[in-house]
């Protein structure tokens, strides 16, 4: 392994879901699959992704229910490697009421300081709400794919 990040869910679902930046969020699946990248993200991620498929095909109606189902498979077999919530939870707690933000999104910003890595999202609200002073927090449109 060369690098290390973050991943979330606004990720994941641009490897099996085509919206701008697929082909970034496609590359960094590559370099974790070619081990040249390590994925992290805490357990909820799996919750979160299987949600996001839920919605997809049965709130939004974007997509049939099967291939909901094939895209949550997909994104399941490439799976970033998974923390425990347990350890991440009181400084996900600090970083929420610190930067108001909800405790599932600081379960992520609190896995990439604890590993000091990077944390790519495709929420541009995420970022805003971390950019003075943490720069941990990266726009997956603005990630250069490569130098992680």
């Amino acid at each position: 392994m060369t690098g290390r990040a973050v991943v979330d869910a606004s990720v994941a679902a641009k490897w099996v879901f085509p919206e701008n930046d697929s082909d970034r969020a496609v590359r960094l699946l590559e370099r974790y699959e070619s081990g040249s990248l390590l994925l992290m993200a805490p357990e909820l991620f799996v919750s979160e992704v299987a949600n996001l498929a839920w919605k997809k095909a049965v709130l939004r109606r974007e997509v049939e229910l099967a291939d909901a189902v094939e895209a949550l498979r997909l994104i399941l077999a490439a799976c970033p490697e998974l923390f425990p919530t347990l350890q991440l939870v009181s400084r996900a707690f600090d970083l929420a009421s610190l930067h108001r933000r909800p405790i599932y999104d600081c379960l992520y910003v609190a896995l990439a300081l604890e590993h000091s890595s990077p944390l790519i999202t495709a929420d541009r609200a995420l970022v805003k709400a971390f950019e003075p002073g943490l720069g941990s927090v990266q726009l997956l449109a603005d990630t250069d794919t490569e130098a992680l």
